[in-house]
């Protein structure tokens, strides 16, 4: 009866031997279809688990614009409303409030706690009835667009750690940044720009630094760092071909470099050594895509009255917002853009009406103008700081003038496309607006939310990376379900 079986499985004829075949061959060129670069032999970096460009379900996203509002605005003055602060006004902040939390060196010896109302007032708008305040406008035009969330906090208290947190899922450096994860888990839409942009702004208040480690590939292969576009002449640095070379001499240059870096790659095996020949390649594909992109010229007058005079002006934040319009449209992954001066522990009246001033139009411009185009439902726009600010006053607080400390208990953002419920408020915080009392959102929540919109599994997009599995999420984070459609 064995010696059957065996003969059975060891008979293999030429019709079964290409039957199986043709079925093996119907596959990979299915694969290839899908994913161009599955057989590419520098698909995957080293410590890759899974072929890169594979969702591991199907998305609601496609692509991610990312408004951050660098300094971390006052969520008492945008989105968190407080009428409790006005009726205690200059009241010692209660202890059993505050339950013993850690605060700054910048508040920490202050002799008392004075709470505070906002300056400014607020108003109910949309089918949600969602509180906005009236430095916000725009957004309140657009708020059945969107999804705020008022329950956000942080482990980080201070700016640096905070940023780095929100941005790459560690409070440290050296970790691939949110941007670089999507650029690795998924790759380009379009092979002639890069996956991963950064588009820097800048207000009239107190800025904090944006640094290049905020969009760093880590310990990802370099093609996945993000490309930060300038407001000069040149947008992005080193990309013009050299005074007196043409385009013919940069192309035989790179086929030499290329071959030159191919023998180097046989003899070490660096995957970086690939890595830089596609830079390379890629930086020469810029060359005609990158200008075409960013032309503005092209525009409507509907367009450029949308989204503010200052559209045109390189470098503002309404021009950013723009460019961050076209790119997604050009197919770039992840979109990143800073705004800073939103770190207001003096003279928060006066510089929460200039950022807000600067950022409110473009920012409701661009929901408006996604979903005008039919790009909303595929892209996910997120508009949020690192943390909040606290109840109580800074410093003197005085009848007309005040400041905030850094809060990371509670604060506010929102979102808004790529699958994510419209017109909704979700979480809460205390009346005094110091802790979180229902359906609390940490930063890895946060960030497992965003992958779960572009079909990626945050405890699946992993990278081995010196003997220990890393991912944007470390080792928690949650999908925020009841926000999603």
């Amino acid at each position: 009866m064995q010696n059957e079986i065996l003969e059975h499985y060891l008979t293999f004829n030429r019709r079964r031997f290409l039957s199986k075949l043709s079925l093996g061959i119907g596959s990979a060129a299915l694969g290839s279809l899908l994913i161009p670069d599955l057989f590419s032999k520098d698909t995957a970096g080293a410590g890759a688990d899974f072929p890169p460009g594979i969702p591991h379900f199907a998305p609601k996203a496609k692509r991610v614009i990312y408004l951050f509002q660098n300094g971390a605005p006052s969520q008492l003055e945008s989105f968190d409303y407080k009428p409790k602060l006005r009726e205690m006004n200059g009241q010692d902040l209660p202890e059993s409030v505050r339950g013993g939390q850690r605060l700054t060196g910048f508040t920490a010896t202050q002799a008392s706690l004075p709470m505070v109302g906002s300056f400014v007032d607020f108003k109910q708008y949309g089918q949600s009835r969602a509180w906005i305040s009236d430095l916000f406008p725009h957004t309140a035009k657009v708020v059945d667009d969107i999804c705020i969330i008022r329950s956000m906090h942080t482990e980080a208290i201070n700016h640096d750690p905070a940023i780095t947190f929100f941005q790459t899922g560690a409070q440290q450096g050296n970790r691939p940044s949110m941007g670089a994860w999507l650029s690795y888990g998924l790759g380009s839409e379009n092979k002639n720009l890069p996956a991963f942009t950064v588009l820097i702004s800048r207000g009239k208040g107190n800025s904090q630094g944006v640094y290049s480690k905020l969009w760093s590939n880590g310990f990802l292969d370099s093609i996945h760092q993000g490309v930060q576009f300038s407001k000069g002449e040149n947008p992005v640095l080193y990309l013009n071909d050299p005074e007196g070379m043409d385009k013919a001499d940069r192309r035989r240059m790179l086929d030499k470099l290329s071959s030159l870096n191919e023998m180097a790659h046989e003899e070490l095996g660096d995957p970086e050594i690939t890595s830089k020949i596609r830079q390379y390649e890629m930086a020469y594909r810029m060359q005609t895509a990158v200008p075409e992109t960013l032309d503005l010229s092209k525009e409507s007058d509907d367009i450029i009255k949308l989204y503010g005079p200052e559209c045109m002006i390189p470098g503002t934040f309404a021009a950013n917002c723009l460019l961050a319009r076209k790119l997604s449209e050009n197919g770039v992954r992840f979109v990143q853009l800073y705004h800073q001066g939103w770190d207001q522990h003096a003279d928060l009246p006066r510089d929460i009406s200039w950022q807000a001033k600067d950022v409110d139009q473009a920012s409701a411009a661009l929901v408006t103008d996604l979903k005008q185009r039919g790009m909303l439902d595929e892209t996910l726009v997120i508009w949020g700081g690192e943390f909040g600010r606290t109840n109580f006053s800074q410093g003197a607080l005085t009848k007309d003038n005040y400041g905030r400390d850094h809060h990371p208990r509670c604060f506010s953002i929102w979102m808004a496309g790529g699958g994510v419920k419209p017109g909704i408020v979700y979480g809460e915080t205390d009346e005094f607006g110091y802790n979180v009392i229902k359906d609390p959102v940490h930063v890895h929540d946060f960030q497992a939310t965003v992958m779960n919109q572009l079909g990626l599994d945050h405890e699946k997009l992993v990278y081995k990376h010196l003997g220990r599995r890393f991912r944007l999420t470390d080792v928690s984070g949650k999908v925020i379900r009841d926000i999603l459609s």
